[in-house]
């Protein structure tokens, strides 16, 4: 679903209550900053997300060549390890099986009567660090450097942001006098959260809520409305049931390794190597804060099924898979229903929980860790305006919980990529909906029609951003089960994991945004890693 789109919100929201523009590095820069690392304000802290993988969450042995690679799902995680497979000196055969009749998973683009590209999932990528410098290196890769649609970083997407409190937008503060004076919604200047930070005791939990964390470290004011909008942007999640460890583990790294967050930005290791491309060295430059593609971000994982065709790899859509079982030679059978795949390695990049149900009786410990990792739903609404204009410029808003429950942030489409609007233009936003209230709707086994959502979007549209008249156009999806949520131990689930396919030694190894990152920069990776690990090649060169 729309992972992206909400995390390039929380964090383009958050980041931007800084005294300078953060770098933090631990061996990789977390963004474009063009400089070392500079401490930044309390909320410099959020530019870290995403930026740092922990270890893998399994090892592999080297891959004999001439063997079958089958990975499961085609969405930009199989997608990514396709790819990397494919492009190895001696490739394995590899087959992508994907159980519906289109690649690319939540990430789709669709054009309007006029011409408009309305994102129903991500729409918007982050250039920042390792992990966005090496999508950029694949973007170039697959001749797409001429359809890139870059935020540059003077540009009032990149520099402002909203949150919707107490019937009111409010930009948040930047520089030094941001800090200093009070900005609402906090009723205090944000210097006061930044020293009892630098001022707090490590915790000595091995994981916490991320509301306890920021909570125990920034305040209850920070904890309430800036990290539990944080939470809502990511995960579509609840702060209080989030693990910091896991959603968050540059934040947990920074305060295990040097006490702070804050003194962990200012103290973090060196910068480490980078891909580089002419498009890295112009994002770099210019400081995009995201990037999308001219016709919608669906366009990369197009071309990525056309380069997979042209490298040899089979690609099966509409194949849902049944069961795996274990051969008694030690390779896999992958039932597809009226036929079956035999596999040496099998790469899963579908959501766990799905994973689990397939996997044979021999895994059951497997199965138990992988079916506890659960996700939410979000509802997409792209509402069209015509001679309609925002009382704001800015990337979008986010909405805390206690403002409202279901909304969790509406974006302006058309102010970062004004390109997309159609001819005649048209004023483009995005409202996503979930939290506790769509939860609420589910559990009681309620109908979750388009008219309550196009409706409930429109209110907010109205009420939010005073877009008053009805849109000209109008599109609804609710992605079901889209965004896992790491709670409190997610951890433990991934380091079950991980001794039971060493003990085991399962040809076995697992991709996607059930595990690491939820974000499309984070599923890309996981992929190119699984890819490493099965070729035998250091997934971090």
């Amino acid at each position: 679903m729309d992972t992206d789109t909400l995390s390039n919100l929380a964090s383009k929201q958050l980041t931007n209550l800084q005294v300078h523009r953060a770098t933090f590095y631990r061996g990789q820069p977390s963004a474009f900053a063009g400089g070392g690392a500079v401490a930044g304000s309390v909320f410099s802290l959020v530019s870290v997300i995403g930026a740092f993988q922990d270890p893998p969450i399994q090892e592999q042995e080297g891959f004999t060549m001439g063997r079958t690679v089958v990975v499961l799902g085609g969405g930009i995680s199989g997608l990514a390890a396709s790819y990397h497979l494919s492009r190895a000196p001696c490739p394995p055969k590899v087959v992508l099986v994907e159980g519906s009749e289109r690649l690319g998973g939540w990430i789709r683009s669709v054009r309007g009567p006029d011409g408009a590209v309305f994102e129903l999932g991500p729409r918007g990528i982050r250039p920042a660090g390792v992990l966005g410098a090496r999508t950029l290196l694949m973007v170039s890769e697959l001749g797409l450097d001429s359809e890139v649609l870059p935020v540059r970083g003077d540009h009032a997407a990149a520099q402002n942001r909203f949150l919707y409190v107490g019937g009111a937008l409010h930009a948040l503060p930047s520089g030094i006098r941001g800090l200093l004076r009070p900005s609402p919604p906090f009723s205090k200047p944000l210097f006061w959260a930044g020293l009892k930070e630098l001022t707090t005791p490590r915790g000595k939990d091995p994981d916490e809520t991320v509301h306890s964390f920021a909570q125990r470290r920034l305040g209850p004011e920070v904890a309430s409305l800036a990290m539990d909008s944080l939470c809502r942007g990511v995960f579509a999640g609840n702060s209080r049931e989030l693990s910091i460890r896991s959603c968050f583990p540059s934040l947990f790294q920074a305060e295990q390794t040097h006490r702070s967050i804050l003194l962990g930005l200012l103290l973090g290791a060196g910068r480490g190597p980078q891909p580089d491309s002419a498009l890295i060295r112009q994002a770099r430059a210019e400081r995009w804060s995201q990037w999308s593609l001219r016709g919608g971000l669906e366009t990369l994982p197009q071309a990525l099924n056309t380069h997979l065709t042209s490298r040899g790899v089979s690609v099966l859509r509409g194949q849902p898979v049944c069961g795996l079982s274990l051969e008694a030679e030690g390779c896999w059978k992958v039932s597809l229903g009226d036929s079956n795949l035999e596999a040496d390695h099998i790469i899963s990049a579908i959501p766990a929980s799905v994973l689990s149900k397939l996997l044979p009786a021999e895994a059951a410990p497997l199965a138990r860790a992988l079916s506890t990792i659960t996700a939410v739903s979000v509802a997409v609404v792209n509402l069209q305006y015509r001679g309609a204009r925002l009382p704001v410029q800015g990337f979008g808003h986010l909405v805390p919980s206690s403002e409202d429950p279901g909304i969790l942030g509406i974006v302006y489409d058309s102010v970062a990529f004004p390109e997309q609007d159609g001819s005649p233009p048209g004023l483009r936003v995005t409202v996503m909906l979930g939290g506790s209230w769509l939860r609420t709707l589910e559990a009681r086994g309620s109908v979750l029609s388009q008219e309550l959502f196009q409706k409930e979007a429109e209110k907010a549209a109205a009420t939010q951003l005073g877009l008053k008249e009805p849109p000209s156009h109008c599109l609804v999806h609710l992605h079901k089960n889209c965004i896992p949520q790491y709670t409190l131990g997610h951890w433990q689930k991934l380091e079950s994991a991980t001794q039971f396919l060493a003990a085991q030694k399962l040809p076995l190894t697992l991709a996607g945004a059930s595990y690491e990152g939820v974000a499309v920069n984070d599923c890309i990776e996981s992929g190119r890693q699984a890819a490493a690990r099965v070729l035998g090649t250091e997934p971090n060169s």
